[in-house]
């Protein structure tokens, strides 16, 4: 009796401990098959599979060849479609991309694409406040189109801020000291 106890509580034992790695089998192979999906979709020839990761590296490798119209469809198709840390990366590479895409022309065309950048890193800064780099490049894109609170026509003078007159009560600065 007590050896078919022992026996019992080994076999649930085993069968408890087997569920987890059979779990973590099953996790194995989805990253397997979305790191495949990713390293297919970063050839720009081929077609984005079907996870977002894939789709994602395929709308980064059409950024990295140059092609900026379909490097923007695909990073606003994943903006539509994805939400969390992807959308907020997504939202961060369509900034650069417009960023790019300014610096690369002239500068009298430039100026509309600064501001999407500009709106663009905004918006990967709301997704995602902790974003440094989406902080660095807003200020880039600050610097080289800067924002204009409020502007002053050229009839309307600057308004005058008097100063008050104060008396002073502090002594004289002494002579004989060094």
């Amino acid at each position: 009796m007590k050896r078919r106890t022992v026996h019992l509580a080994f076999a649930l034992a085993s069968l408890a401990l087997a569920v987890p790695v059979v779990l973590q089998a099953l996790r194995l192979q989805q990253a397997v098959t979305v790191n495949r999906a990713i390293a297919q979709a970063a050839d720009p020839a081929t077609q984005a599979g079907d996870f977002a990761e894939a789709r994602f590296a395929h709308a980064q490798a059409l950024a990295r060849t140059g092609g900026y119209e379909a490097a923007l469809a695909a990073h606003k198709a994943l903006v539509q479609r994805e939400s969390g840390p992807l959308r907020a990366a997504a939202l961060y590479n369509l900034g650069n991309l417009h960023l790019r895409q300014a610096l690369r022309i002239g500068a009298g065309e430039a100026l509309p694409l600064v501001e999407l950048a500009k709106q663009g890193y905004r918006d990967a800064l709301r997704a995602d406040p902790g974003d440094w780099d989406a902080r660095y490049n807003l200020e880039r894109a600050l610097a080289l189109s800067p924002e204009i609170d409020t502007q002053v026509d050229e009839d309307q003078e600057p308004p005058v801020v008097e100063r008050e007159r104060t008396i002073t009560t502090a002594p004289a600065m002494r002579t004989d000291l060094p």
